[in-house]
């Protein structure tokens, strides 16, 4: 299924056009009709010799209405340039033409209209200006075929190109994370909310759960259509009507996105590689305020010129600081025009949708790693987006490269054959995996070192810093962290302890000082083994640390806020009250007292501490062994 989008000056026939060409006129406003002029999009379609469908988007003519022209003209697989023969090219003429170009629009034709109203002589010489017109732009070559929307001259012609076109154009990728970019919004009785837009990237199906944004407003989707034809799933390329429960037409606006919670993140920086209109009155400015339109949203925002070369010439790199969010991915075209007195800059390409702060202004490291995204094979692509962002996970890579699953598949394996990247522990499938460019992940270690190392020296009893407190100052995801983690002991670079994590090789040395205290706490111990020297008691002799460092590494066994047991006398404990327990069938409080020739003080944490491990079970004053 394809799209095509008519351009052209107003009152060129453009919309008489399409009804002659599918039976439907475009224009549906009151106010359209009333003035004879397309004011906002308009959609038809047809079907060609082969079979194929193929929607017709109708932009608007007059230079005051060209937001809405570019909402429409942003998804098409190619473009209908129309010229009516009695006027020949016309200002609107060349702007939208200029537009097409800088969207990179290569596959279209030209219709000559209302050739009824003119000699064959008139008609070669605007055929004439026209191919002149096309010369440089991306519809260099293209047919110029004379029409007559009225008497129905040139239509076959015209449907015959249209298909030899369309058949060679690229095929719609389904890259399993669908975005329709709202151009049309409105209510249906008995249905509720409907948007309308250019189905990319993936299939959306009924009864899927979506969302809407930048604004993340969950829906569902109700149904969908074609070209009025129910569908169970839409595909890309498709022209798609989708109809949403749980929100209201309120809720939805031109240029909002409907698509799968977590496909895309909205984003208020773009990198880009734009293409300068040398017509322009005067060059885009460093911090110049610009109107951004990208698939059918648009928004306002400051253009960051990345080169530090004055004047600009035909191309220029520009980072785009954006007053609201977008939904972007590389790849995407879009057109820059100055808002006040409108005027369209240029137009190019996204090469970083989620650009990472405010760039400084001829960083050549910023420039050379663009231009490795602009000329890169996909393996290239891969590493400049994975270059100074530290671990990501596959399928965010290969969103933001916007590359195939096969492409990406392919060069993904072609840099790990190389050791140019490594991936990370996960899921099976390699888009769910985590990836990292090799000296980002280098990088990464000699950091988790350098916090070990410190960790170490500052607490020096402690046995590892706690897994928690590391990921916190790594500043790293849960699911990222497992799995660097689980790849940093696979390298044995730190090794774990319960708890935590420490240095490879890293063991807890006392001091001399620190080895009389233990020795001087133990007999403490010794000399009353179920009845030993309390926290406080203890801490007279070693300090919060040492104590610290007993309890860690098992020496000692702490129950609740006072009461410490050597760890081996506890064992013994709870061996000796098995057995007393196997024999007698329940004890009270005093019976274990008695037994362990000990006090309430003590025995009571240590029941509560068998209680808790379902040693014994509480009935009333007594204990027994839990079954």
């Amino acid at each position: 299924m394809r799209v095509v989008g008519t351009a052209g000056h107003v009152d060129h026939g453009k919309s008489a056009l399409v009804e002659a060409l599918t039976g439907t006129h475009p224009d549906r406003l009151i106010e359209e009709q009333r003035r004879q002029m397309t004011i906002d999009l308009g959609f038809a379609w047809m079907s060609l010799e082969g079979g194929e469908e193929v929607g017709i988007v109708d932009v608007p003519g007059h230079r005051d209405f060209m937001d809405n022209m570019l909402a429409g003209i942003g998804a098409i697989d190619a473009v209908l340039l129309v010229v009516a023969a009695d006027e020949g090219v016309m200002p609107q003429t060349r702007e939208h033409l200029q537009i097409v170009d800088l969207l990179g629009v290569d596959k279209g034709l030209v219709a000559l209209t209302k050739i009824d109203l003119v000699d064959s002589e008139w008609r070669a010489l605007v055929t004439g200006d026209v191919h002149k017109l096309l010369e440089g732009t991306s519809l260099e070559g293209s047919a110029v075929l004379p029409v007559n929307s009225i008497g129905g001259e040139g239509l076959t012609a015209l449907r015959a190109e249209l298909g030899r076109l369309l058949s060679a154009a690229r095929p719609r990728l389904d890259l399993g994370r669908p975005r329709l970019s709202v151009d049309r919004v409105f209510h249906m009785s008995g249905f509720g909310t409907v948007v309308t837009g250019t189905l990319l990237d993936g299939t959306l199906s009924v009864g899927e759960d979506v969302v809407i944004l930048p604004n993340e407003t969950p829906a569902r989707i109700r149904g969908l259509q074609s070209h009025r034809t129910h569908l169970e799933q839409a595909v890309p390329g498709s022209r798609t009507a989708v109809n949403l429960s749980g929100v209201g037409v309120q809720d939805v606006a031109r240029g909002d996105v409907v698509t799968r919670a977590g496909a895309y993140h909205p984003t208020r920086r773009l990198d880009v590689e734009l293409r300068l209109v040398a017509a322009a009155d005067t060059a885009l400015r460093h911090q110049e305020q610009v109107k951004v339109f990208l698939g059918a949203a648009h928004a306002l925002g400051r253009a960051r010129l990345l080169e530090a070369r004055d004047p600009l010439l035909d191309r220029a790199w520009v980072q785009l600081e954006l007053d609201q969010p977008l939904v972007a991915v590389r790849g995407d075209r879009l057109i820059v025009r100055r808002p006040s007195p409108p005027e369209t800059l240029g137009g190019g390409r996204v090469m970083e949708p989620h650009s990472q702060g405010r760039h400084r202004r001829g960083d050549a490291r910023v420039l050379e790693r663009l231009e490795g995204l602009r000329r890169g094979t996909p393996a290239d692509v891969i590493l400049q987006s994975l270059a100074g962002q530290g671990v990501r996970l596959g399928s965010d890579v290969r969103t933001a490269g916007h590359l195939a699953e096969g492409e990406f598949l392919e060069a993904t394996h072609e840099l790990l054959a190389r050791g140019e990247i490594l991936m990370l522990g996960g899921a099976d499938e390699l888009p769910e995996r985590f990836l990292a460019a090799r000296k980002e992940w280098n990088d990464l270690g000699e950091i988790v070192q350098r916090h070990l190392r410190t960790y170490h020296t500052q607490l020096p009893l402690r046995h590892g810093m706690p897994r928690g407190e590391l990921r916190s100052r790594l500043r790293l995801d849960a699911r990222v962290f497992q799995a660097c983690l689980q790849a940093w002991l696979d390298e044995a670079l730190v090794e774990e302890v319960p708890g935590g994590v420490r240095l490879a090789g890293y063991s807890v040395q006392l001091s001399p000082a620190q080895d009389a205290s233990v020795t001087a706490l133990r007999r403490r111990f010794a000399d009353s083994p179920f009845s030993p020297p309390l926290r406080s008691e203890v801490l007279a002799l070693a300090d919060a640390e040492l104590l610290g460092y007993l309890i860690e590494s098992g020496r000692l066994r702490a129950l609740g806020e006072e009461v410490l047991f050597e760890t081996e006398v506890f064992d013994a404990m709870v061996v000796r009250l098995r057995q007393a327990l196997s024999e007698r069938g329940k004890m009270t409080v005093a019976e274990v007292r008695d037994l362990f020739g000990s006090s309430r003080k003590y025995v009571l944490p240590f029941l509560e501490e068998m209680d808790r491990q379902s040693v014994t079970l509480r009935e009333g004053d007594y204990r027994r062994l839990k079954t």
